[in-house]
């Protein structure tokens, strides 16, 4: 494992076990540890024919789809803060998150039965589309870091439905 990863690792278990993190700053960490280790050694849970995203498990087999978004929220609010180097030495790894504008809003809601949309709202068109009209890469990267947060959370097989079906929305800001 690479001295980068183990330092994210050390800081996020730092985070989870201090006496002062908040409730939800410390589950949000537990989550975001648990995707990390999670991505060494594979990113998906197989159960025969099912797959069970990283976070599956975390907010409980019955939890209603309104506590999860809520939990993909505070997830990407951690993402955006701890994704930044503290100047230890470590390489920073990359994240579409941290490198993305600040002025970036994201709205994490459960507008209709079973679903799940993220919007990432007041982003810059500069910034999201090249001269040619088309999506810029670190677009493209930040709908996929999203989705894959969000897929974390969630099932699939053949003999059962998805848990939500989630879609990822970019709005740009005028001007």
């Amino acid at each position: 494992m690479a001295t980068a990863m183990m330092g994210r690792i050390q800081r996020l278990r730092g985070l989870i076990e201090h006496p002062r993190t908040g409730q939800a700053e410390r589950a949000a960490a537990q989550r975001m540890l648990d995707r990390l280790l999670s991505k060494t050694g594979g990113d998906a849970r197989r159960t025969g024919d099912r797959t069970y995203g990283a976070c599956h498990d975390r907010p409980g087999r019955h939890a209603s789809l309104s506590r999860i978004a809520d939990m993909i929220g505070e997830d990407i609010a951690l993402a955006r803060i701890l994704a930044l180097p503290d100047g230890d030495g470590d390489l920073a790894t990359r994240s579409a998150l941290r490198d993305a504008p600040d002025q970036l809003t994201y709205t994490v809601e459960t507008p209709y039965d079973a679903g799940i949309l993220i919007t990432v709202g007041n982003i810059p068109p500069g910034w999201a589309t090249d001269p040619g009209g088309f999506d810029t890469p670190a677009l493209r990267a930040l709908v996929e870091e999203l989705t894959d947060l969000m897929n974390a959370y969630n099932h699939d097989g053949t003999d059962i439905a998805r848990r939500f079906l989630g879609r990822v929305r970019t709005e740009t800001s005028a001007g």
